[in-house]
């Protein structure tokens, strides 16, 4: 059966704007094997409260009516994702861990003008690379199997259509995997605060759909 996956890309707040790595506020819930720290010490949520700014809640709001109905709805856990979930009316969407962004290792927290000020070879290398994670956490390579692994797994066994509200780096990986391009790719695609991508088709094959 064919499916229908529609990606939004999270609404412009603080670390958009800086070009800063996720950092521990609005970071991930549930610590896991790839060493991604926890949102909250207690196990908690983390506080999606001021993930956005006031133009990217806006501009959150006025998406809402033109996003179709969905069977499904799923959410990366990052508190940026859950905020414009909620702004868009998918507070009920269900979080994905397997949609997070690139785990930034010791680079979390920082802008990207920071790290490349003091360790300018490593950012070369992680931009050149899509194997390379000289920062300790994970390389594009991983995360682009990580999204196909979503995709041709989770994604492809369900029917109808599908919403979700993922991190920039998710739906990058998404297109290379529906497209079948290298992961060098990855670099040459911008996805922009509340980018709208759809795929159609099932496990194994994708399609990209524009306009």
């Amino acid at each position: 059966m064919t499916v229908r996956v529609i990606f939004v890309s999270p609404a412009i707040g603080p670390e958009l704007r800086q070009a800063r790595f996720a950092d521990e506020a609005s970071a991930y819930q549930g610590g896991g094997a790839d060493g991604l720290d926890t949102a909250d010490d207690g196990g908690g949520t983390a506080d999606a409260g001021d993930a956005l700014d006031e133009a990217g809640v806006r501009a959150a709001r006025a998406l809402r009516p033109d996003l179709p109905a969905a069977s499904h709805r799923f959410v990366s856990p990052s508190a940026r994702c859950r905020r414009t979930a909620a702004e868009l009316g998918l507070a009920d969407a269900v979080a994905q861990p397997a949609l997070r962004g690139c785990a930034p290792g010791r680079w979390r927290g920082r802008t990207l003008d920071e790290v490349a000020a003091e360790e300018p070879e490593a950012v070369m290398a992680w931009l050149a690379d899509p194997s390379a994670a000289p920062h300790g956490g994970e390389s594009v390579r991983q995360l682009c199997a990580r999204v196909a692994g979503w995709l041709d797994g989770t994604a492809a066994g369900l029917t109808g259509r599908v919403l979700v509200v993922a991190e920039p780096d998710a739906v990058r990986a998404a297109a290379v995997h529906a497209l079948g391009v290298p992961d060098l790719a990855f670099r040459r695609l911008d996805v922009p605060p509340l980018a709208v991508v759809e795929l159609t088709g099932r496990a194994g094959r994708w399609n990209l759909r524009l306009g």
